[in-house]
């Protein structure tokens, strides 16, 4: 049975058309929506013949008003959307919208979580001096990027690497695992509580 599935994007969606031409089924991608009305990935949707939306967030930079984040719940629950990815929505989940699609919602990170969560763990792991990075697919949780793992895929840091060169690799692999990881929640291999290899 098909399971349709909203990309959530605030940018230039490159993960959203990753989604968009992996191999999701039975998943199938049905809408983008953005809190952004400049965001690129509403002209790639334009492009690849998917369904957009930009939705008032409300007035804060980092997360939803909270009777923005009901509209937007309402507006996916009327369009029966069953699994929600972000990818690269920069404003934190945390009120009605975990609450309605709690077990539901994933996320794309760029490193290998537990390590560097928030906001520029490329550069965050770059800093450190690491050898091996990578990027992570998630549950949505309350905490910050502290959901159940799904998929992650390593990169190395090579010595010639600066922080640019380390973040396009990693988005490479992002491209890669984001709709496996999605196959997986939508034949029953991975479950909020457990994922199954």
């Amino acid at each position: 049975m098909e399971t349709k599935i909203a990309v959530l994007a605030s940018g230039a969606g490159s993960n959203f058309k990753a989604l968009v031409q992996g191999d999701t089924e039975p998943g199938i991608v049905d809408i983008l929506l953005t809190d952004n009305i400049n965001a690129g990935a509403l002209k790639l949707a334009e492009e690849l013949g998917i369904e957009s939306k930009y939705l008032y967030p409300g007035k804060y930079k980092t997360k939803f008003g909270i009777r923005e984040e009901e509209l937007w719940t309402q507006f996916l629950i009327d369009r029966g959307i069953q699994l929600i990815c972000l990818a690269g929505l920069m404003r934190i989940v945390k009120g009605p919208l975990l609450e309605a699609f709690n077990g539901r919602i994933m996320n794309i990170h760029p490193s290998l979580l537990p390590a560097f969560p928030g906001l520029d763990a490329q550069g965050q792991a770059f800093k450190y001096g690491v050898k091996i990075a990578g990027c992570t697919v998630h549950y949505v949780d309350k905490g910050t990027d502290t959901g159940p793992i799904i998929l992650q895929e390593s990169v190395a840091v090579l010595d010639s690497d600066q922080r640019d060169s380390l973040a396009e690799r990693i988005l490479l692999k992002e491209h890669q695992i984001y709709s496996k990881a999605v196959k997986a929640h939508c034949t029953g291999r991975a479950v909020y509580s457990k994922v199954v290899r």
